[in-house]
This record gives C-alpha cells, sequence and structure tokens, in this order.
C-alpha cells in the first residue's frame, strides 16, 4: 500500500481522433459490444467496456484538450488510466514522492467518476489517469431468522 491507497488495476486505455467513424466502426466490431457515450467539454467520450478494463475513445466536437492533443500529436494513443481505491490520498502521497501532477485535487469525470491527470513527462511521454468509482451503498442485506 502506497500511503493509504492502492492501484486496484488498469481501468481504461484512451484513444483521441477526429469525427472518424473508422475508429469507432473498428472498435465496435472488433470488441464486439455498444458503447456508453458521454459528452465531456469540446469532445464526445465512449467507453467499450471489456469486463475490469475499457477502451475509451475520445472524439474531438470542438476547442478543448483532445482538440489540442490532436492538434500537436495527431490521432492515437491519448493515456492510459489506473483505477486507484482512494484518489485523494493519492494524490497527495505521489506528489509528495515528486510526481508531477495536472490535477492537484480529483474533479468529476465520466461515468460517475472522479478523475486526476499526471504530468506524462513523469511518465516517459505518456499521460496518466486516476480514475476513483463511485461506491455505491453498502448491497449486504440482513436476513431475519424465522
Amino acid at each position: 500500500m502506497n500511503g493509504g491507497w492502492r492501484v486496484i488495476g488498469l481501468h481504461h486505455v484512451a484513444i483521441a481522433h477526429d469525427d472518424d467513424p473508422t475508429c469507432e466502426n473498428a472498435l465496435s466490431s472488433l470488441i464486439g459490444l455498444p458503447s456508453h457515450a458521454e459528452e465531456g467539454p469540446g469532445f464526445l467520450e465512449r467507453m467499450y467496456e471489456l469486463g475490469p478494463t475499457s477502451v475509451q475513445t475520445l472524439e474531438a466536437t470542438g476547442d478543448g484538450v483532445v482538440r489540442r492533443f490532436l492538434d500537436t500529436r495527431g490521432p492515437g494513443l491519448h493515456h492510459i488510466a489506473f483505477e486507484v481505491d482512494a484518489i485523494d490520498p493519492a494524490l497527495a502521497d505521489l506528489d509528495e514522492r515528486g510526481v508531477r501532477l495536472i490535477d492537484r485535487e480529483a474533479r468529476p469525470g465520466g461515468m460517475g467518476t472522479r478523475i486526476a491527470f499526471l504530468h506524462p513527462a513523469t511518465f516517459g511521454g505518456v499521460l496518466v489517469e486516476l480514475v476513483e468509482k463511485r461506491r455505491g451503498p453498502s448491497t449486504t442485506v440482513e436476513v431475519e431468522e424465522a
């Protein structure tokens, strides 16, 4: 455990592209499952769930971070995301260890998550995202004995 938090696993890999139906059609054909879509500021996010890990596409629909990424680097791998069990302690611990943070505090992400990005300079040029899934109420049910 790292300072009161841990990585649970790989959450998703994200691919950035312009309005390119080829990318979406190919992923849909490859994965064989529908995607869940959500609009963000200047982009459309689609998640193709593959069990605990997903493939995410980010389609630039206007100005914003995805458009800037595409203008600088072109289409392709945008980031990798790791699910953590506690994002606030993770950010504090990583900052203390000298990891460059883009987000010093978690913010709302897609599909009801909390997210934060870590600077690609720390990870060999790869943008890294931390994802904390929203935890629902306990599903434990107490049964009375007869």
